[in-house]
């Protein structure tokens, strides 16, 4: 058997999971990325996951994918706003620390990647990959590939304006999509609301303790019937669709997979979003129409994905 170790870096944690030929999970573990700090320093957590990985299960993988936001070329993180990298050499770094061969790509593209070959994208043409983390990360596939600009900064879907001079973003301007749609930013509403509505379940249920909110506790709180919990769902479900909408109209993708913890919420997420991107499309009566759904790979996506970027389908070098 030949294992591949993926590894999703992400601004929050760092994921890395041991998989077998088939994309088959075997094993997970994960570490706070505790960023913006010295490239080499989570290059020295990325190597104790590898590790702890091989020794747990008696193996030594053949090789690394790792999954990471931002703009890459030739094995090169250029820019990634979330981390503070520019320009760092993170497939060689790892590659260094590991002793194993190393492969490099944009998160989004990987996990992209990773449900076309083997997800919920298996056997479409194309499919535009969503992935609500930090950040919003985005994929675009094409006839098997990779769609990311000549410059490989194309598919940043995160970053284009969804209300010009809106809230500020880490990417350094304002009214981005991610930052009314991430699940950093689902957070701070949620946040936000508690200290605005001391009377919310949402204080129960982070027992007192407002660090303890991410992603899933306000649809948490709806399910819980609490109004507060109920207006701040909605509204970052409408803005999702708002932004999906105009993305469906730019693209027409088969397929709009959605990753990242958030999209373990199924139904609850998507079938409003499905009415709201169906509704706001231009071309209602166009057929057949894309069909939204969640990743297979769910939170795991993007593990899946950078193991994936050592598929057949992708240009080596990356």
């Amino acid at each position: 058997m030949r294992y591949t170790i993926g590894i999703d870096l992400g601004g929050t944690n760092i994921a890395a999971g041991l998989l077998d030929e088939t994309y088959n999970i075997i094993d997970t573990v994960s570490l706070p990325t505790n960023a913006p700090r010295a490239a080499a320093a989570i290059v020295t957590d990325m190597a104790w996951l590898v590790d702890g990985l091989q020794k747990k299960h008696g193996v030594t993988a053949a090789r690394i994918g790792i999954g990471a936001p931002g703009i890459i070329s030739d094995g090169i993180v250029r820019n990634a706003s979330n981390l503070r990298f520019d320009n760092v050499p993170l497939a060689e770094m790892v590659a260094s620390a590991t002793h194993l061969p190393c492969r490099l790509g944009n998160d989004a593209n990987a996990a992209a990647l990773g449900e076309y070959m083997a997800g919920a994208a298996q056997g479409v043409q194309s499919l535009l990959m969503v992935m609500l983390g930090t950040g919003i990360g985005g994929g675009i596939i094409v006839d098997g590939k990779i769609i990311d600009g000549f410059n490989g900064a194309g598919g940043e879907i995160g970053h284009f304006t969804l209300y010009p001079d809106g809230r500020q973003c880490s990417c350094g301007r304002k009214g981005c999509f991610e930052a009314y749609c991430s699940a950093s930013a689902l957070a701070a509403d949620t946040i936000r609301a508690m200290f605005l509505h001391p009377e919310s379940v949402l204080w129960k249920l982070t027992e007192g303790d407002f660090t303890r909110v991410n992603g899933k506790t306000a649809f948490d709180g709806m399910r819980a019937g609490d109004a507060v919990s109920t207006e701040i769902v909605n509204e970052f479900i409408s803005n999702l669709g708002v932004g999906l909408s105009s993305l469906v109209m730019l693209l027409q993708p088969e397929v709009i997979a959605i990753g990242g913890g958030i999209s373990r919420e199924g139904e609850t997420l998507l079938a409003p979003l499905r009415e709201i991107v169906e509704t706001r499309s231009y071309y209602e009566s166009a057929t057949p129409r894309t069909r939204l759904t969640a990743a297979k790979f769910l939170g795991e996506a993007g593990i899946v994905g950078a193991a994936a970027l050592w598929g057949d389908e992708y240009p080596a070098g990356n």
